[in-house]
């Protein structure tokens, strides 16, 4: 029952790590979840920010560190740093906090799950055959050295009358091995003839921890 669980969820502190970094009591634990969704929310809807994999969300007293892990930096700050201006401020606006913010760039975009089920699914409003998209994603994310690949779109693929789910995989998938380095993704194509979602599983190969320093003792 591997497929039933979230992949990110099922190996978070084993190969992945927190995408929230911050403590909260009891009283307002539920509304600072409640904002951090509201922000990647944001996020997700701004021009500029397309091409993000994650966006991390750290807390201070008074202060929220965002960093945006995108294939587009150059996107997300804008000339001579407009566009990342603009996000604080909207987001100081939306949250009524100092917001601090971060970009990271993802070297290899074609090894990242979010990336690829985002660009799927805009090829797929712009009615490109569903088939030729997952065959031409798969195949990228091969050649830049994944050890497996698993793309699922559902719907009415392709403007059919009933809804189904069509699926390609390449290479290993492991559901069940946590050391398996799996990155997860969905995401949904709005088109004239429905919604249509797209998952999308890649394996990095296996996780290997950071040795420790053998210490002597006198």
């Amino acid at each position: 029952m591997g497929q039933k669980g979230c992949p990110i969820g099922f190996r978070i502190s084993v190969t992945k790590k927190w995408r929230s970094l911050w403590f909260g009591n009891k009283q307002e634990f539920g509304n600072l979840v409640v904002e951090d969704y509201i922000i990647r929310e944001f996020l997700k809807k701004k021009s500029s920010c397309q091409g993000s994999a994650k966006v991390t969300i750290q807390r201070m007293s008074d202060k929220i560190e965002v960093t945006i892990h995108t294939s587009r930096p150059g996107l997300v700050i804008g000339k001579k740093g407009v566009e990342i201006d603009i996000l604080k401020k909207e987001l100081k606006k939306l949250t009524g906090k100092e917001i601090w913010i971060e970009v990271e760039e993802i070297k290899r975009p074609d090894l990242s799950a979010q990336i690829v089920a985002d660009g799927i699914a805009f090829q797929l409003r712009r009615r490109v055959a569903f088939r030729r998209v997952m065959k031409k994603s798969m195949q990228a994310c091969t050649d830049a050295g994944a050890i497996g690949v698993k793309i699922q779109v559902s719907g009415r693929v392709g403007g059919a009358e009933i809804a189904r789910t069509e699926w390609y995989k390449e290479g290993r998938i492991p559901l069940h091995t946590l050391r398996a380095d799996i990155d997860y993704a969905m995401s949904c194509s709005h088109t004239t003839y429905g919604c249509i979602g797209v998952k999308v599983w890649i394996n990095q190969g296996e996780y290997v921890a950071p040795s420790k320093p053998i210490t002597m003792g006198t």
